[in-house]
């Protein structure tokens, strides 16, 4: 699509009002007697997100024919513990800035964002509770700890420059593609489709989401700072071997790998103009954006088991935006 931005605004549009439905049941939930949890949750919750994960669960509930309201609750617990994760990935990563904002650590502390993330996860299985599908909270107790594994996994790579593509990728699935995939695969639980069409859905939310990440860790690199709501070089600062540093270290001359190796286990932000040259010459950029346009490409083809409409058409079309973003 030539233009991201109004691509993504096409496939909003879809679904509009139940995105406003389900952001009225954002705020409804995030009502709470200490302030301190209103002040946070709406922050981080009304601070420009995508809003991704929900859409995604909101175009495979509809290209699937689901009529009920039910999607519309669990789109929004898969935002409430995306949320979660990002106020506990601010506070891990020591980070300042997120969407072009103050992150809310950096505003009210560390304590305060991990309590109140911690109030959103739980405010996302009691959400589901009420909804009296065993099954919805088994997938979202499994998704749950596999993203906090992920998150250790992450955490056990930084500033370790010998870190392999496959535990890379290892990482992105945990952390990230597993909330993708469970938001795609829930759409199907509501109506107890056919295995292979869950399976199916399940398989485009992990390729989507391993596509989304592979291009942000790419836009660390590429992007305009402004639109990106983060400086540039940030994963290098925070030590964090992304693929475009793991592919520059196999691909530069050995003097150029030690560069890249150094500035990984310094986190050494002063690093990045020389590192972001190695990264260009070894063409890093174009092998993660070539490998994310894989995955969305799979992603695509995952869907081969749902009927035609509107809404898997937004579902294909989503998948190509993840890779022609440019934040």
């Amino acid at each position: 699509m030539s233009d991201p931005a109004q691509g993504y605004e096409q496939i909003r549009a879809l679904v509009a009002d139940q995105i406003q439905s389900v952001d009225g049941l954002i705020l409804q939930e995030l009502s709470s007697d200490v302030v301190l949890i209103n002040q946070i949750g709406r922050y981080i919750i009304n601070s420009g997100g995508k809003r991704l994960r929900p859409l995604l669960h909101l175009l495979a509930a509809n290209a699937l024919g689901y009529r009920e309201d039910h999607h519309i609750v669990l789109a929004a617990v898969i935002e409430f513990i995306h949320t979660a994760t990002l106020l506990h990935d601010d506070v891990v990563d020591e980070s300042e800035l997120r969407r072009g904002k103050d992150t809310a650590n950096s505003v009210w502390g560390n304590a305060a964002s991990v309590l109140v993330g911690d109030y959103l996860y739980a405010a996302a299985f009691r959400m589901m509770v009420r909804l009296k599908r065993a099954r919805v909270m088994e997938i979202m107790a499994e998704t749950t700890a596999t993203i906090a594994e992920g998150e250790v996994l992450q955490l056990l790579n930084v500033n370790n420059p010998a870190t392999s593509e496959a535990k890379y990728l290892d990482v992105i699935w945990r952390k990230t593609a597993i909330l993708f995939s469970a938001a795609a695969r829930l759409a199907g639980t509501l109506i107890e489709v056919p295995k292979a069409v869950e399976d199916g859905l399940a398989q485009y939310g992990m390729h989507l989401g391993i596509a989304f990440q592979l291009i942000d860790d790419a836009l660390d690199y590429r992007a305009d700072p402004d639109r990106l709501g983060k400086r540039l070089g940030d994963d290098l600062a925070e030590g964090k071997p992304t693929l475009p540093l793991i592919y520059a270290m196999q691909k530069a001359p050995p003097a150029e790998a030690a560069v890249i190796r150094r500035g990984i286990e310094t986190g050494d932000r002063s690093a990045f103009a020389e590192v972001y040259k190695i990264v260009e010459s070894t063409d890093a950029i174009a092998y993660t954006v070539a490998r994310a346009r894989d995955e969305a490409q799979k992603a695509i083809q995952a869907l081969a088991p749902l009927s035609p409409s509107a809404y898997k058409d937004a579902l294909i079309a989503l998948a190509e935006f993840s890779v022609s973003r440019t934040h």
